[in-house]
């Protein structure tokens, strides 16, 4: 009877263990104590991210007179494996545009206006700093310029429903986008404690800690997330413990002693009869 009264003891024990609270699980808990003036000044800035070596962008100039903006837009041409065999290369629209890849020394090859360093500026301030560089110089009328990044993606490891890469079409995600996205935290998963790993233009790391639990995340500007960033969920205590596995030789010893054990007892019971 002890050992059984010891085994449901530790049984027991264990489920409150495994158990997940209540108050562990829910996102933002004291979202309605956060000033307005707090979200709406980190509102202004999201998407404005930081452009860095390795990105692929993608920027069309326009203007009312479109064949005078033509020069300052790539031009894609794709093999023509239609209509014959004469093959040939076919133009894909007078404003079609292609990627520019930002070097290793943050430039890109720009046409017309050669080479511009645009590492660590913002989508905007290469925006601006295009359409000052092609008026009043090349054209009569301020051209719009539309910068767009191509390869804004995050990686989720850890927690996740979904651990993988997640991407933004429209080159702008935050947290809890990024989240939704993965799907969602499991159980197991600490709220408390996401890690953010970032590079910045300048090829520094920069380590960051979120709980998901406090509103107030929403806003620092590290909420509104930047292309290949690294988010970490870290898994609760419990599920950390039970990932422990027993070294063989020892998990062998344990099955002796329990089939020994076993035996012993089996012994002792007939032995009483």
């Amino acid at each position: 009877m002890k050992i059984r009264n010891l085994l449901l003891l530790a049984a027991t024990a264990l489920m409150f263990v495994a158990c997940t609270t209540e108050k562990d699980i829910p996102y933002l808990t004291n979202i309605d104590d956060i000033p307005a003036a707090a979200l709406a000044a980190v509102t202004t800035q999201a998407g404005d991210f930081t452009i860095k070596p390795g990105d692929m962008l993608q920027i069309s100039v326009s203007a009312s007179n479109a064949d005078a903006v033509k020069p300052f837009n790539k031009i894609q041409y794709v093999l023509n494996t239609m209509g014959g065999s004469s093959g040939g290369y076919t133009m894909m629209g007078d404003n079609s545009t292609v990627f520019y890849l930002v070097d290793d020394n943050g430039n890109i090859d720009f046409p017309v206006l050669g080479k511009l360093h645009v590492s660590g500026m913002t989508k905007k301030s290469i925006e601006e700093y295009v359409a000052s560089l092609i008026y009043p110089r090349y054209l009569t009328e301020m051209p719009s310029v539309d910068c767009r990044i191509q390869n804004f993606q995050v990686y989720c490891l850890g927690e996740f429903g979904k651990s993988g890469v997640v991407t933004a079409e429209n080159g702008r995600l935050n947290l809890i986008e990024a989240i939704a996205r993965a799907g969602d935290l499991t159980l197991q998963g600490r709220r408390d404690n996401i890690l953010l790993i970032r590079t910045d233009a300048s090829g520094q790391r920069i380590i960051k800690r979120f709980n998901l639990q406090d509103a107030k995340i929403m806003a620092i500007p590290e909420f509104e997330l930047q292309q290949n960033d690294i988010l970490y969920v870290q898994p609760s205590v419990y599920k950390a413990r039970s990932a422990w596995s027993m070294p063989p030789i020892y998990s062998t010893a344990v099955s002796m002693m329990g089939t020994a054990m076993s035996l012993i007892t089996f012994i002792t019971v007939l032995a009483k009869k």
